[in-house]
């Protein structure tokens, strides 16, 4: 049975596509004395202390200050034993970036432009055992038009925030 060139291209694709393995985009390099990489594995211990679902993490927990009068969001799993924290606020993006520039006594950075968006970092981040860097970005949702971030919490006041902060805590035992 011949095959015709078109269908021959398809079952090679189909075989190719079947059998090959994924490949990974940022390959981890080996570590010394071994010849192959070792996958990572989360850390045994929570990086911080938790608060029970749902209630606010305090400056103790994140050990960073929260802007005064913002309100928990939430938090989210960032992966390899990190959560990151979001809290909102009716200050504006200056205010709030004035703010952590003096509590932090660094300068921080501009990332984004449109919409306006600064980060701080307070650790150094570590590829091996962390998903994200340590810091603390703050973001601007009100420019442009946009009445801002709304409030997941139902009938919750305000209904939407200016600004945004997003805390990454440094895992516990971390160096900064």
């Amino acid at each position: 049975m011949k095959l015709s060139g078109l269908a021959a291209l398809v079952i090679a694709l189909v075989a190719v596509t079947v059998f090959a393995q994924t490949p990974r985009p940022f390959p981890t390099p080996p570590r010394s004395g071994s010849t192959a990489p070792v996958p990572q594995q989360p850390p045994s211990q929570p990086p911080t202390q938790e608060p029970p679902r749902g209630e606010a993490p305090t400056e103790a927990t994140l050990g960073v200050p929260i802007y005064p009068n913002a309100q928990f969001v939430t938090s989210y799993d960032a992966g390899l034993g990190q959560r990151y924290y979001l809290f909102g606020t009716q200050a504006s993006f200056n205010e709030v970036v004035t703010y952590y520039r003096t509590i932090l006594k660094q300068k921080g950075e501009v990332v984004f432009d449109q919409p306006p968006t600064h980060v701080f970092e307070v650790g150094r981040f570590r590829a091996e055992t962390m998903a994200f860097p340590p810091g603390v970005t703050v973001k601007d949702f009100s420019m442009g038009g946009s009445e801002g971030y709304l409030n997941p919490k139902p009938g919750g006041t305000p209904k939407v925030f200016a600004t945004i902060v997003q805390v990454v805590p440094l895992p516990r035992g971390a160096a900064r």
